[in-house]
């Protein structure tokens, strides 16, 4: 078995953990094969684009927190392979073990004691007249919002064609289940499980405060676009990166990308205990 190691190349605080896995994977007779930008951080020749791990790796292990994870997701490309998160940032609702939890892994690796949490990803389709449309995959959530302006903007949401509404707000969220739990809740969006089949719409900061969080059917297709023909350029972010900057006339379409996300799950370790333990759940 090989493990492909994936780590964020400008946070050389990962290094000792990285270290530290090669050694606990090593012990149990696992394989390495670091990215070539983590090769490149620990100042090692070669390693391989992380978008080649399928042809080389049987996993892939990301060091880092959700930020690290969701870099990831864009460099892995279409990756089908169970995917861990080794945390050492802060959240990690996206990660399987602690640094702290290396050998307790590599055992678990090896006798193959875990599971995968399938997770939805979104294919965002941006438009523009008289250009190529752009394609973008997000595992969290993609946001159409304001950009150099203080301003609410005026912005339109279709699903199937159908008009949904017209929001005034700071901007608006389309999310996975997964990112239910990252900027969709910090907007007053709702927890979801990551096996429900649906999408999130949430507005950021609307105007009208019957304007909700709406929950549709992943099979749906999501149509944004700007309604402010003479305001500043509204931001597209995926994942929070990728930053484009929108104007009138064009749109976004948002569906269920053909591939999805396979976290690593270690054995009795599950959303629910992550809901308790990163929110701060405790019984009366």
């Amino acid at each position: 078995m090989t493990v492909g190691i994936f780590a964020n190349p400008h946070k050389s605080v990962s290094i000792p953990t990285l270290r530290a896995l090669r050694a606990a994977l090593g012990k149990v007779g696992i394989a390495t094969l670091l990215d070539e930008a983590t090769a490149a951080l620990v100042g090692e020749p070669g390693g391989v684009p992380a978008a080649e791990f399928s042809a080389h790796v049987d996993l892939a292990a990301v060091i880092g927190g959700d930020g690290t994870m969701l870099h990831a997701v864009a460099r892995l490309g279409g990756f089908q392979k169970p995917v861990a998160g080794i945390n050492i940032g802060t959240l990690g609702f996206l990660t399987s073990c602690t640094d702290g939890e290396l050998d307790e892994f590599a055992q678990a690796v090896a006798a193959g004691r875990f599971s995968t949490s399938v997770r939805t990803l979104l294919a965002a389709t941006l438009h523009r007249s008289g250009q190529p449309a752009e394609e973008f995959t997000a595992l969290n959530e993609i946001t159409l919002a304001r950009g150099q302006t203080g301003r609410l903007v005026s912005l339109r949401a279709k699903v199937n064609g159908e008009l949904l509404n017209d929001y005034r707000a700071d901007g608006l969220i389309v999310a996975t289940p997964t990112g239910s739990t990252a900027y969709s809740l910090s907007a007053g969006g709702p927890l979801i499980a990551p096996g429900a089949a649906v999408f999130l719409i949430t507005p950021i900061c609307p105007h009208s405060l019957s304007q909700r969080a709406l929950v549709l059917a992943d099979s749906c297709v999501i149509e944004l676009s700007s309604q402010d023909p003479g305001s500043e350029p509204m931001l597209f972010t995926v994942d929070g990166r990728d930053s484009v900057h929108i104007e009138h006339g064009d749109h976004i379409e948002v569906r269920k990308s053909h591939s999805s996300f396979h976290l690593l799950r270690l054995e009795e370790r599950s959303f629910y205990e992550a809901l308790r333990q990163k929110l701060g759940w405790q019984g009366v």
